[in-house]
């Protein structure tokens, strides 16, 4: 237990001073300090409540995932059973209640049809994600699975966060924490940012880009009471366009949506001189761009956004180079807006702002100051207490306990934004301390008590720290615990506590046990004292 060679004490000593020596640029940041650029800089990131900003809590609309699924496996059954040598024919698809049916044509091509749609059903996955029923002997029913339905939002919620934090990089804020929260929120949390108003509008935008032709049988008194024919649906133009209060009829397939562009960009129209964002697609998008504009020449086609119509205008001619104009109606800001919306990628599911609130950074300064002031106070009164209390054990205490704090500030200026500093993330290292102090006290209160059952010097060190090293283990095993739990199912200021906590305890019981242990091993080797005085 005392026995400390040369290689595990250099081991030890590296270990602390690395992490100790990573605090110090952000401790010199308090004091307006600034080390030079050629030197590592890791800086403990605050949260809002520290550093101000603004926070927001979004929520998908889940039900949405399963109507989109509805509609892509609608299209795909169309495709594969019109794809299939010979043609499968069928009648209308109906997606009320949440189901897809159809009826084949002819009876007797249900075992073809039903081998042609095993893999739409099956999916790419271990998990089946539609179930498949043959009613009345050629009526198709076809059914969302529950595991399907949640690894899709599951699959929507990763792709959105994604979305969102490609989306808040592009404003150029820094250091964003966005994390999932439960099945369908995502927490936002952007230091530094005052008004969250401009981010709200940027997440709200679920900048699903379609462009879809217009049904011109469409009669237009129908459309204006919202009656669509069959195969097509009724879209609203959006506001501030130039058919804004009205609506008109696209058809519901067919068309192409905006998930295979490759960029988009605020740019003028040559023209009119007006801001547009032009577009480009990839290969394959732009062939399907060039196939739908070649075929329905002097045709009109709606350039869609979220549900609504931004314009309509003629196809002149085939448009074949990938590359394509979006205008309406747009500022220089809405026009960049979009555009950074549309190169993040749509929005698998729409988000709803459901909380936000902003922190000023002169109340996050406050919190910092009082922290500070607190833990100094209660720091130095303890280190005098140990020291009157424990003597010579009480130093090597007071010098854990500041080796230790200092690890922790160094853990959190290493992991960035991994583990932001927040103000009960203050409350936590408070804890630590104290924590840190009560395993001393176990570890002197023993050694005292060997020494009164006249015990030599060595031997009651030696069994004062392994026989209070155990409950100290056992004590800490169980608050680390408790620190995984409030981590995994807490958010923003219990996360951050917990954060501080977990480090706390492991640094804690490393400068409380094995470093004093390998002082008072080498004070021991050193003056081989008769007696110690606890």
């Amino acid at each position: 237990m005392l026995d400390f060679p040369f290689w595990k004490r250099v081991y030890l000593w590296g270990i602390t001073l690395f992490f100790a020596v990573a605090a110090v640029p952000s401790l010199l940041a308090l004091g307006g300090i600034t080390l030079p650029s050629f030197l590592p800089r890791p800086m403990i990131s605050l949260g809002l409540d520290l550093a101000g900003g603004s926070h927001i809590l979004l929520e998908a609309d889940s039900r949405q995932v399963a109507r989109q699924r509805l509609e892509t496996m609608e299209e795909s059954i169309r495709t594969t059973l019109r794809d299939a040598q010979p043609r499968i024919r069928i009648g209308d698809v109906s997606a009320a209640g949440g189901r897809l049916s159809f009826l084949l044509e002819d009876p007797a091509d249900v075992d073809r049809a039903r081998e042609a749609l095993l893999p739409l059903i099956n999916g790419t996955g271990i998990t089946r994600e539609w179930d498949l029923q043959v009613v009345d002997g050629s009526r198709f029913v076809l059914t969302q699975t529950k595991s399907g339905l949640d690894a899709a939002i599951n699959g929507a919620m990763d792709s959105a966060t994604e979305v969102v934090r490609k989306r808040i990089d592009a404003l150029g804020t820094r250091e964003p924490t966005i994390i999932r929260q439960g099945s369908d929120r995502i927490v936002v949390d952007v230091p530094g940012l005052k008004d969250p108003q401009a981010l709200k509008d940027l997440l709200g935008q679920t900048a699903e880009l379609e462009f879809k032709l217009v049904d011109q049988s469409a009669l237009p008194a129908d459309v204006a009471q919202g009656i669509a024919p069959p195969g097509s649906e009724i879209v609203p133009y959006a506001k501030g366009t130039a058919g804004e209060g009205t609506s008109i009829a696209v058809k519901r397939l067919g068309g192409i949506r905006g998930d295979s562009l490759t960029n988009a960009q605020q740019s003028f129209d040559p023209q009119t001189n007006a801001p547009v964002v032009t577009i480009h697609f990839d290969a394959q998008g732009g062939a399907r761009f060039a196939r739908l504009t070649s075929q329905n020449v002097n045709k009109p086609f709606a350039i869609i956004l979220d549900g609504e119509v931004l314009s309509a205008p003629n196809i002149n001619e085939p448009i074949l180079g990938g590359t394509a104009q979006i205008s309406g109606n747009f500022t220089v800001d809405t026009a960049n807006q979009l555009a950074i919306a549309l190169r993040s990628g749509a929005l698998p599911v729409d988000l709803q702002v459901i909380e936000e609130f902003s922190i000023s950074a002169e109340l996050g300064k406050d919190s910092i100051t009082k922290g500070a002031v607190g833990m100094t106070v209660g720091f130095v009164v303890l280190l005098m207490f140990m020291t009157v209390t424990y003597g010579r054990f009480g130093f090597y205490t007071n010098a854990a306990l500041f080796l230790n704090l200092l690890m922790i500030l160094g853990v959190l200026a290493l992991l960035g934004s991994m583990a932001a500093l927040t103000l009960p993330g203050i409350a936590g290292l408070v804890l630590t301390v104290g924590a840190a102090v009560d395993a001393n006290v176990l570890i002197n209160e023993r050694i005292r008590e060997e020494r009164a059952r006249g015990r030599r010097v060595v031997q009651a060190v030696e069994l004062g720290y392994s026989e209070a090293s155990r409950a100290i283990f056992d004590a800490n095993i169980t608050n680390v615990i408790a620190a995984v739990i409030m981590f995994l199912f807490g958010t923003g200021p219990v996360r951050g506590f917990a954060v501080v906590l977990m480090i706390g305890i492991i640094t804690s019981v490393f400068t409380a046990v094995t470093l004093t242990r390998m002082w008072v091993a080498g004070w021991l080797r050193r003056k081989r004292p008769t007696d110690i005085v606890l």
